[in-house]
């Protein structure tokens, strides 16, 4: 099966996955069957945007907003592949 085009896809978590606040930890995690993703940076910003809504560029869009100057555009797309290859986002 092909993947979506970014410019339409609107990831969403898997149905078996949970975003969860670790707050002992101070970080955002996946909550997986039988594991847990720690997720560094601000990961669970833009995890918590897949709600199958939005498409890659409004997510984007959404944290360019949010993080002025940050390079959301460079590294977003690519970071929401990689869950999407992992089997995290649909």
């Amino acid at each position: 099966m092909t993947p979506p085009p970014a410019q339409r896809w609107c990831p969403a978590l898997a149905p078996a996955l949970m975003l969860r606040h670790d707050a002992v930890r101070g970080t955002d995690l996946l909550v997986l069957p039988e594991r847990v993703v720690v997720l560094e940076g601000h990961g669970g910003v833009v995890v918590s945007l897949c709600d199958g809504t939005r498409t890659v560029p409004g997510i984007v869009g959404e944290l360019s907003e949010r993080f002025p100057g940050a390079p959301v555009a460079a590294t977003v797309p690519a970071f929401l592949d990689s869950l999407r290859q992992e089997g995290w986002l649909t």
